[in-house]
C-alpha cells in the first residue's frame, strides 16, 4: 500500500533505538524526510547514516529534550533544513530515579517535551497539508501494571494532552494521535533484560497476552506511519492500543 507519505517531513524524538528508530526506518521506507534527536551522539551519528542511504533527507542532533530552549532551537533548524516539517513524534521517557527526581524527570521528558515539540512544529505546520502530531505512551496509562509510579502517571498525562490538543488543534487542521503499547520486545531493549534477570515476571507477563508473544517495534512503527499519513486524514484525538489483547477492558 502507498501511504502517499513521499515528500514528507517528520521529526522523531528518541528516534535512534527501539519505537523511534522503528518509526524512523518505516517513514524513510515510504520516503520521508527525517528529523531525529537522542542523547548519544554516536547514535544519532549511525542513525543519519544509515536512514540516509535509502535516498531521503535526514538531520540528526545528539541533545537532551528536557532541555527545552535547546531542544525547540533544534527543530526550528531542522525544520529550516528538511524544508518544512508534516509531524512529529513524541517518543521519549525519563528516568525511574526513586523519589522526586523520577517524578520530576518523567514529567520532563514525557509531558513538557511533547509540549516543547509541538510548540516549536507549529508554525512549520502552518505550511504542511497534511500536519499531525503522534504521542506514544503506553498500556500502563490505562490500567494498573506493576506500581504507582511516574512513569504510569506522565504516560497517562500525555494521553489526556493528546486528546485534548486534538480538539484544539482540529480546526487548525492539525490531527493529534497517541499508540499505546504493551509489551514490546527489542533485543537489548527492556523487556529482553526482564526475560533474562525476572523471567518469572516475564513469562507470569507473557501469560495475559492472549495472542501468546509481546509485540514488535516495527508493528508500532506501521501504525505510527498510518496515522501521519494522509490515508488516515479523519482520524484524530485517538489513542491506538498495540497490546495483543493485554488490557482487558472494555473500548468502545
Amino acid at each position: 500500500m502507498d501511504l502517499k507519505l513521499k515528500g514528507h517531513s517528520v521529526i522523531i524524538t528518541g528516534g535512534t533505538k527501539g519505537i523511534g528508530r522503528a518509526i524512523a526506518e518505516t517513514l524513510s521506507d515510504e520516503g520521508c524526510n527525517i528529523g531525529l534527536c537522542a542523547r548519544n551522539a554516536d547514535d544519532v551519528a549511525a542513525a543519519v547514516d544509515a536512514l540516509s542511504a535509502k535516498g531521503v533527507k535526514v538531520v540528526g542532533q545528539a541533545l537532551d529534550v528536557a532541555d527545552g530552549d535547546a531542544f525547540k532551537a533544534w527543530i526550528a533548524e531542522a525544520g529550516a533544513e528538511l524544508g518544512g516539517i508534516d509531524a512529529f513524534v513524541s517518543n521519549v521517557a525519563g528516568s525511574n530515579a526513586p523519589g522526586d527526581e523520577g517524578w520530576i524527570s518523567q514529567f520532563n521528558y514525557n509531558i513538557l517535551s511533547a509540549v516543547h515539540g509541538v510548540e516549536a512544529c507549529k508554525p512549520f505546520f502552518k505550511e504542511s497539508s497534511n500536519p499531525s502530531v503522534v504521542m506514544i505512551s503506553t498500556t500502563a496509562a490505562l490500567e494498573h501494571f506493576m506500581n504507582a509510579g511516574p512513569y504510569n502517571a506522565m504516560k497517562a498525562g500525555l494521553l489526556n494532552y493528546s486528546g485534548a490538543l486534538a480538539q484544539e488543534l482540529g480546526v487548525k487542521g492539525v490531527r493529534v494521535n497517541a499508540i499505546s503499547p504493551g509489551p514490546i520486545f527489542i533485543e537489548g531493549g527492556s523487556w529482553d533484560k526482564i526475560k533474562q534477570g525476572m523471567t518469572a515476571f516475564y513469562d507470569s507477563t507473557l501469560a495475559t497476552i492472549p495472542l501468546g508473544r509481546m509485540g514488535s517495534a516495527e508493528e508500532v512503527a506501521a501504525q505510527a506511519a498510518l496515522l501521519i499519513s494522509p490515508l488516515g486524514g479523519f482520524t484524530t484525538g485517538t489513542n491506538v492500543v498495540i497490546d495483543g489483547g493485554m488490557t482487558k477492558r472494555i473500548q468502545y
